[in-house]
This record gives structure tokens, C-alpha cells and sequence, in this order.
């Protein structure tokens, strides 16, 4: 729980730094999923640092999903939006009001709840061959959700690509629990490559072209509840004794905390712009 948590603060903190160096970077031509919008956006230096803190978040959700339920990770990960939060209030003099400050508290206690309920995470193995096949054709489906995005009104496309880029993370949090070692024939792996690179695509759209808070509470949404299904349903993720109802509404309680405070996942709008060299 304590790499989930700390997890939780590397991709809070990332969104504050990958949403000002996106709506820092050119603006690209066309409408759609602008594919350049990324090697644009890495010329930021805000950007580059929010990839570094995510590379750190990776690795320690990757710990995390190796030993807790799904459900748990998921949301721990969604209350990144809580860190995001309070990094705001303080570095991007963003004022919280009594209610927002209330929904951190609500967060705080959704995740509390679940630490006394996850047992430890399923024993299913690396899942069915039907289950990782399926994994697989997921990711290439967030690629095509997000293709269609671009043709959507702005508010529809940004809940579209924040949605899509959550399941795509979803994907992602699915295959570790698939793969327990290189292995070039496991479509896990292919499905964590592809799910992975779509979701940071389409999230980084997100950022540069819609609203944000629109996007990142499709985000969350996307990133825990199929992942937590899956990981209930096929997986054997499991609860301690008699506490199930507990999880679940420690789980419920969680995300609503978290899409309380999806907003903070926008960067104000009064912020310097910086040179395109970063």
C-alpha cells in the first residue's frame, strides 16, 4: 500500500507538470489526435520532468499490482488527483475552497477503508490465453476510440480521449499482473506496450486541445473500474473475510472523492508561457 500511495504522488504531481508543458508546446494543424503533439510537448522541460516522476510512479505501481488487488491500486492511483490538489494550492497558488479541502479528506478515507479490507491480490496465475488475447485487442481499441475522438465536438472529445486514455492505463495495470517474465509469445506484454503508448497519447490530446477537468475525470473512470472487474471477476482479486462490503464502499467513496477534484487536473490558464525551447 505504501508504493501505491507513493505512486499515487508521482502521477499527482506529473499531471500538474505534463498539463502546463502540453499547453506550452506549438499548437499542431488540423483537428484529430496530433501523433506530433508529443515530441512537440517533450521540448518542454515541465513535460519532461512530469514523464520522469510518471517513470517513478511506473515502477512503483508495478511493486504495488504485484501484491495487492487491483481494486486497491486503482484507487490509489485515482487519488492522485487529491496530490494533484494540494501540489496546486501551493506551487500554482490554486485556492481550495472548505468543500474541495473536504473532498481530499474523503479521498484520504475511501483509500483507509480499503487498506483494511484488500486481502492480497489473486493467484490465477498469468490468466487465461482468451483473457491476454483480450488484453491485447482492448489496447488496440483505445487506439481506435482515440482516432475517432478527433472528430468530436470539443467537450464529447475531450470525456472521449480522457476515457480512452484511462482504459488505456487500465490495459496496462491488467498486463503486469499477466506477465511474470520476458516473454516475447504472451500478448500481455504486447497489450502493456501498445495500451500504454495509446494512453499517453491520447492523455497528452487531452491536455493540449480540451478541458482538462472534463478528460480527467473520463481518466479515472477509464483507470479503475474495468481493471478492478477483471481483476474480481478473472483474476481471484479477493477481500478480507467479511469485509467485502467494506472494500466496496471504500472503493466507491474513493473515486467520488477523486472526481470531486477532477479540475485540478487542468493548468491555469494564467501561467507564463514559456519559450518553445522549454
Amino acid at each position: 500500500m505504501v508504493c501505491a500511495l507513493g505512486s499515487a504522488f508521482c502521477f499527482g504531481a506529473a499531471s500538474v507538470l505534463q498539463a502546463l508543458g502540453a499547453r506550452a508546446a506549438e499548437p499542431g494543424t488540423g483537428g484529430g489526435v496530433d501523433v506530433a503533439l508529443l515530441w512537440r510537448a517533450l521540448r518542454q522541460w515541465r513535460y519532461v520532468a512530469g514523464l520522469g516522476m510518471d517513470g517513478i510512479g511506473f515502477v512503483l505501481q508495478v511493486v504495488a499490482l504485484r501484491t495487492l488487488p487491483i481494486y486497491a491500486v486503482g484507487a490509489s492511483l485515482a487519488a492522485s488527483l487529491a496530490v494533484t490538489a494540494v501540489i496546486a494550492s501551493r506551487v500554482l497558488e490554486v485556492r481550495l475552497s472548505r468543500i474541495e479541502w473536504a473532498a481530499v479528506g474523503v479521498v484520504c478515507l475511501g483509500l483507509a477503508m480499503l487498506a483494511l479490507a484488500a486481502g492480497r491480490e489473486g493467484h490465477e496465475g498469468t490468466g487465461s490465453a482468451a483473457l491476454q488475447w483480450g488484453l491485447l485487442v482492448a489496447a488496440f481499441a483505445v487506439l481506435a476510440v482515440g482516432a475517432a475522438a478527433g472528430r468530436l465536438p470539443e467537450r464529447p472529445r475531450a470525456l472521449t480521449l480522457g476515457l480512452a486514455a484511462g482504459f488505456g492505463f487500465g490495459v496496462v495495470e491488467v498486463a503486469v499482473r499477466l506477465i511474470d517474465s520476458v516473454d516475447f509469445t504472451n500478448p500481455a506484454l504486447y497489450a502493456l506496450l501498445v495500451g500504454g503508448g495509446a494512453a499517453f497519447l491520447l492523455l497528452t490530446s487531452a491536455l493540449h486541445r480540451g478541458s482538462v477537468t472534463t478528460a480527467t475525470a473520463g481518466l479515472v473512470l477509464g483507470e479503475t473500474i474495468g481493471p478492478a472487474v477483471v481483476g474480481v471477476a478473472w483474476l481471484g482479486d479477493e477481500t478480507r473475510e467479511g469485509l467485502g462490503w467494506l472494500a466496496l464502499l471504500g472503493f466507491a467513496v474513493a473515486i467520488a472523492g477523486s472526481l470531486a477534484l477532477a479540475r485540478f487536473g487542468e493548468a491555469p490558464t494564467t501561467a507564463p508561457r514559456p519559450e518553445a525551447a522549454g
